[in-house]
């Protein structure tokens, strides 16, 4: 792992040994956040990996700092997610939310080793760099320059794991969460957003479809029932439902695109041309808005299913959930968007994201919440993934403005 310092020559150009000291330090906070964003992006944590050796790294960082660690271990044993109280044991703390995870770069075409982490023209390329290791290392770099002992309201930190496979990891962190700090809090969850406040984002719902038919040879088809048939008439309805979807009046305009989505991402059947499917499966996404109920929405398809299993009795279809993620429904005047707005200065209009994120699941809990972190979403799950390096410099000046909200007046 790199050292303090090792990769700050390459980062921030037209500083200057004369700057004042501000600046200075500014400065030194930033490279040190890209230090250990480099750090971090050297360990795969692609989801289906485990993640240890980047909490037992986050773990030696902490101690430096004599703060404390608790590790929340999956079911396996082999994934974890972390959780750190800075500060005193008073309520109106600040969570600090990251995933440690991130998505897989088989199939995509990188210029350079996606687990290193190459500056270039003013970007830092690496994958995780905006999908969200540079949140984590931005609050773990501000705890190193911040007066840790002069905190009137406690800092939270909470990393999970898997959430780029439907935020598995989040509900045992939170539960942790809630059963050992002082309440209220409230959590800034950072996923990618170029540090605005995004007050709201779309549900997550993850299906999938299995279906054994009867298989024959194609040239009896009356003997037979074929599980690609049952798909394709099942997938129809889904197909309709989306138009559906896209047609609807009852927009949100705050959203890109302003509607609910359904995709087919998966699809599987058959094993010759002539042969009767004797199985077939499919994976659908949906993603609500968020005063959208999803068993609603899928109402069509559940009645569908059920005449399939009427028409059909020696076929069978399943149908069950893989993952659903609550959406995050933006509060009014709620006490997250008051503290990032007030430490940010952020006074435009609040955007919103399409994509599932864990803050939802925050909300969810009981936490006012809001996403705000460093980098685009544009930039997620692509190969040569990057972020700015002024967007770690924006990080990095919000956190200086919230260590000093929450400190004790001079």
């Amino acid at each position: 792992m790199s050292a303090p310092g090792d990769m700050v020559d390459h980062h921030l150009h037209g500083r200057t040994a004369t700057a004042e000291p501000t600046e200075v330090a500014a400065t030194a906070a930033a490279n040190r956040a890209i230090d250990i964003l480099a750090d971090l992006v050297g360990f795969d944590t692609t989801s289906s990996n485990s993640n240890l050796a980047l909490m037992r790294y986050v773990e030696g960082l902490l101690a430096r700092l004599n703060i404390p660690v608790d590790l929340v271990l999956d079911d396996s044993g082999e994934k974890a997610n972390l959780f750190a109280s800075i500060g005193p044991a008073r309520p109106n703390g600040v969570i600090l939310s990251g995933h440690t995870d991130v998505v897989p770069v088989a199939e995509q075409h990188w210029s350079s080793d996606p687990f290193t982490l190459v500056p270039r023209d003013g970007k830092l390329y690496g994958r995780g760099s905006a999908d969200m290791k540079s949140f984590i290392a931005c609050s773990l770099a501000a705890l190193e320059f911040a007066d840790l002992g002069a905190l009137e309201r406690p800092v939270h930190l909470a990393f999970s794991y898997d959430e780029e496979i439907g935020c598995l990891g989040a509900p045992r962190l939170i539960d942790r969460i809630r059963s050992t700090i002082a309440l209220p809090a409230v959590a800034i969850v950072g996923e990618p957003s170029t540090m605005r406040i995004m007050g709201s984002h779309k549900s997550v719902h993850i299906y999938r479809v299995s279906i054994a038919g009867v298989p024959a040879h194609s040239s009896a088809a009356h003997l037979g029932v074929s599980a690609n048939a049952i798909a394709i008439r099942l997938m129809n309805v889904l197909l309709q439902i989306a138009g559906s979807l896209m047609a609807e009046p009852m927009r949100n305009a705050a959203f890109e695109p302003p509607f609910s989505t359904l995709t087919v991402g998966l699809m599987k059947g058959g094993t010759a041309a002539n042969i009767l499917a004797a199985e077939a499966s499919f994976v659908f996404d949906l993603r609500c808005l968020p005063e959208y109920d999803p068993d609603e929405i899928l109402a069509p398809f559940t009645a569908e299913l059920d005449a399939i299993r009427r028409d059909h009795p020696a076929a069978s279809a399943t149908f069950e959930p893989l993952a659903s993620v609550p959406g995050l429904i933006r509060e009014q005047d709620g006490a997250a968007e008051r503290l990032v707005r007030h430490v940010g200065g952020d006074n435009a209009d609040m955007t919103a994201g399409s994509f599932g994120a864990e803050a939802g699941q925050f909300q969810q809990a009981g936490f006012s919440t809001v996403i705000c972190g460093p980098g685009s979403i544009d930039q997620a799950h692509q190969a040569d993934e990057f972020i700015e390096i002024g967007e770690i410099e924006k990080c990095m000046d919000f956190m200086a403005r919230l260590f000093a909200v929450l400190r004790r007046p001079s």
